[in-house]
């Protein structure tokens, strides 16, 4: 019993044709497809393998599938040699003939040779064995891309669209792909030939209306063909009527002024050739001179050169005018110009400066955080023995802790210090918050306090009755005068 069976590969693989015969087998190995460009030289490859000893090849043959009927190409007969027949008899040659490889080059590819190509080994007494590969056909298109030769020409109010460039990609196998690169805004319109011997001719036009915008534009062709780019383009050049602007005049004509003129200038394609200068409603004054696209007023300016000047430009398209109102003042306007500029650059210079400080504002503040963040994590990691101490109390806070050790009673002799005792005025019974004049005996009993540093208070005299102090003492009458000052005892 036979089984045959075909193995389909990727392309330059082999496609193999088994015949099992018990536990022996045999195989046709062939190229699954090949693919050329017309004119390079294509490689069949063909082998046979694993022959039963009792198998004898007797024959090659090589032949195309063509309307369902097969057309020899090359045989291989070790009897009677090798044969090639039309029309590829000075194209086709065996690589190395034998009862093993049929393989063979066909060189110089045609379009007609694309097709179905059959390798066929006949083997005694097994029958024939073969395999088969598909050959296809490349053609590598012709490109080229052409402007329209009709002039191009921009009119006001015209809205037809007219061919501006062609591109072509001319017998291409397979086809190729065209696009336009272009900032222009028109339309492509694309046609696919198919050609008699298989190839196909792509052409795409390009379209648009001619403006003055569209002058000088590039308009480029894409051709992409298996790995390979194409690309060509061409500058439009449009032609247009002239866009006419006078220049001279600033504002500031006045009385006396000199040197002053009038431009007149043209955007045109082709350049303008003619300027004509007139006025609407009278004639130019005498002391105008023209030349060319300009007018020059000799002499100072009188109210005799005020009025609206018109320039007409013309060239090979049309004519297109544009015109100036010229006024004449009997003072120089102030000139606005350096001030203004002035004020810019003040304005510029003081926001710059407004910056710079909120910048410094800033970075000085998010320093002082930072240093006091610091400062409170140093303190509060410090042990309790390296804490620094606690400010010392505001005097104001000390008044309502006094003891009767902290009030100081000094005693003076009523006949000996009565003079002293004169000098000093009485104190009333409540806090002077403001200091005391300073005086001889007020220096004796503080020398090492300021005036600032003594404050006066009632004194609660039964706080000393009932806890008296060495320093004190409480005399109903007789011979002392009791004057108590409050030194605070800073402990």
């Amino acid at each position: 019993m036979l089984i045959t069976t075909v193995l389909l590969g990727s392309p330059q693989t082999l496609t193999s044709c088994h015949f099992i015969a018990g536990l022996q087998a045999q195989s046709v190995l062939v190229n699954d497809s090949v693919s050329g460009f017309i004119g390079t030289d294509v490689v069949l490859h063909c082998s046979f393998t694993n022959p039963l000893p009792i198998v004898k090849i007797t024959q090659v043959t090589w032949q195309k599938a063509t309307n369902g009927t097969k057309q020899n190409v090359a045989i291989y007969n070790p009897a009677m040699g090798v044969s090639i027949l039309s029309p590829y008899k000075e194209r086709v040659t065996f690589r190395n003939p034998s009862f093993k490889d049929g393989t063979i080059q066909l060189s110089r590819l045609e379009l007609d040779d694309e097709g179905v190509y059959i390798c066929e080994f006949a083997t005694f007494p097994t029958g024939n064995r073969e395999g088969q590969l598909n050959l296809t056909v490349l053609a590598k298109p012709t490109n080229w891309m052409e402007g329209t030769k009709r002039p191009l020409i921009a009119k006001s109010g015209r809205t037809e669209k007219i061919l501006v460039a062609t591109c072509t990609s001319s017998n291409g196998k397979p086809p190729s792909t065209v696009t336009w690169d272009t900032k222009l805004k028109g339309e492509a319109e694309f046609q696919e030939i198919r050609n008699s011997n298989g190839t196909i001719t792509v052409i795409s036009r390009y379209r648009l209306v001619p403006s003055r915008e569209a002058h000088r534009q590039q308009l480029m062709c894409v051709v992409n063909y298996q790995l390979e780019r194409f690309t060509d383009s061409i500058t439009l050049n449009v032609q247009y009527e002239p866009e006419v602007t006078i220049e001279g005049f600033d504002g500031n004509w006045f009385l006396n002024r000199k040197d002053v003129k009038l431009i007149c200038k043209s955007d045109a394609n082709p350049p303008a050739h003619t300027y004509e200068w007139k006025l609407p409603n009278g004639t130019l004054p005498g002391s105008v001179e023209i030349q060319n696209n300009t007018i020059y007023f000799k002499g100072p300016v009188s109210y005799s050169v005020a009025g609206t000047y018109v320039c007409e430009a013309t060239n090979a398209i049309g004519t297109r005018s544009g015109l100036v109102e010229v006024n004449v003042t009997d003072k120089p306007l102030p000139q606005s110009a350096p001030g203004g500029i002035i004020g810019i650059v003040g304005g510029v210079i003081a926001a710059v400066f407004i910056i710079g400080v909120a910048v410094t504002v800033i970075i000085v503040y998010r320093r002082q955080q930072k240093s006091r963040s610091d400062t409170d994590n140093d303190l509060i990691d410090l042990p309790p023995s390296h804490k620094p101490a606690p400010p010392p109390k505001r005097k104001q806070d000390m008044k309502s802790h006094l003891t009767p050790e902290d009030i100081q009673v000094v005693h003076l002799d009523n006949m000996k210090h009565e003079e002293e005792i004169q000098k000093f005025p009485l104190q009333p019974p409540y806090y002077d918050m403001a200091a005391p004049e300073p005086s001889p005996y007020s220096d004796k009993l503080n020398p090492g306090n300021k005036d600032c540093d003594v404050q006066y208070a009632e004194l609660d005299t039964s706080a000393l009755a009932v806890s008296p102090s060495p320093r004190s003492s409480i005399h109903a009458g007789g011979d002392l005068v009791e004057y108590a000052t409050i030194q605070p005892n800073l402990r």
